[in-house]
């Protein structure tokens, strides 16, 4: 049984987008570590760190352990789905196409949400204001990437291709199923990190083999920033959003992902943000203001609209 979900505030927007922001900076950093750290260990290490930056929260507030087998095998399935998936996934393809792409195959998370959050739950169905919400974001994701990126995408690897749409796909499970589990965000959110480290830990020697211990500063800077910032950081607040508002409303803030990484490789690599970016932008939040309004609003502005002319 789900919890009810609230109309979000000025707050939550911001967290949404404080949310987009740190997950938009995980790209770079997964492009700094990959090469050496590999995909696999990657998505373990970054997940060993961000369950211990929960871990001490969840101790203080009294750590809850899944009531029942049903409750356990419950939050195995969203760490997979959640964490080891989509963590695995998401570095992998970044070995093969570049930042632009994944951002923008990442950008059909909200298509999924909406359409899981109507099929799978009771409160958080399909109107006109989502639907419209989300074709701004998506036209906001097309142009921040743009046209160059997008004839790209027959030339990378396939397969590469169908892992950022896997991962994808595996937050908008994920998010259908954190509303299912009554345990508290930050409590859950560590033990679901838990079990996903236990999982990749797991996995990652079969696979990988013995994890590198030559790598450079940079990519131990890079790990350490993707471990405490967006998946600690990160996974806190997706998992407080996702029970508070909403799977498919969240998900749109993932539109601002791309706009986000155009932001910083303007600060920090130096790129040129060109008219685009800013009506890339001006699309998305105008698509997050849509999505809180009633479709009896719409209706009545559009009737009102009709009657002046």
């Amino acid at each position: 049984m789900s919890t009810t979900i609230s109309k979000p505030g000025p707050i939550d927007y911001a967290a949404m987008f404080f949310t987009a922001l740190i997950w938009a900076s995980a790209f770079v950093a997964i492009k700094v570590a990959v090469p050496e750290a590999g995909p696999l260990w990657l998505a373990t290490w970054r997940v060993i760190i961000g369950f211990l930056v929960l871990l001490p929260y969840a101790l203080w507030r009294g750590f809850l352990w899944p009531a029942g087998p049903g409750v356990w095998a419950l939050v195995a399935i969203t760490s997979i789905f959640n964490v080891v998936l989509p963590f695995f996934l998401i570095s992998w393809a970044e070995t093969r196409i570049d930042a632009g792409v994944a951002a923008l195959l990442m950008g059909t998370g909200p298509f999924l949400a909406l359409i899981g959050s109507h099929f799978f739950t009771s409160d958080d169905r399909i109107n006109g204001p989502k639907l419209f919400a989300v074709l701004l974001g998506f036209c906001g994701v097309v142009l921040i990437v743009g046209y160059e990126a997008a004839t790209n995408l027959g030339g990378a690897s396939t397969l590469h291709q169908l892992a950022a749409l896997g991962g994808a796909l595996c937050y908008a499970i994920s998010g259908l199923l954190i509303r299912r589990i009554k345990i508290p965000p930050i409590r859950l959110g560590c033990l679901v990190l838990g079990s996903g480290a236990f999982i990749l830990l797991l996995a990652a020697p079969m696979v990988e083999g013995p994890p590198r211990l030559d790598l450079s500063r940079s990519a131990v800077v890079a790990l350490i920033y993707l471990g405490i910032v967006p998946t600690g950081i990160g996974q806190l607040l997706r998992f407080s959003l996702v029970k508070k508002v909403g799977y498919s409303t969240f998900a749109l803030a993932l539109n601002m992902i791309p706009v986000f990484g155009i932001a910083l490789g303007a600060m920090l690599l130096g790129e040129v943000v060109t008219l685009h970016t800013i009506i890339a932008l001006l699309l998305v939040l105008s698509g997050l203001f849509v999505s809180r309004m009633a479709p009896e609003s719409i209706r009545s502005v559009l009737r009102g609209r009709a009657k002046k002319t």
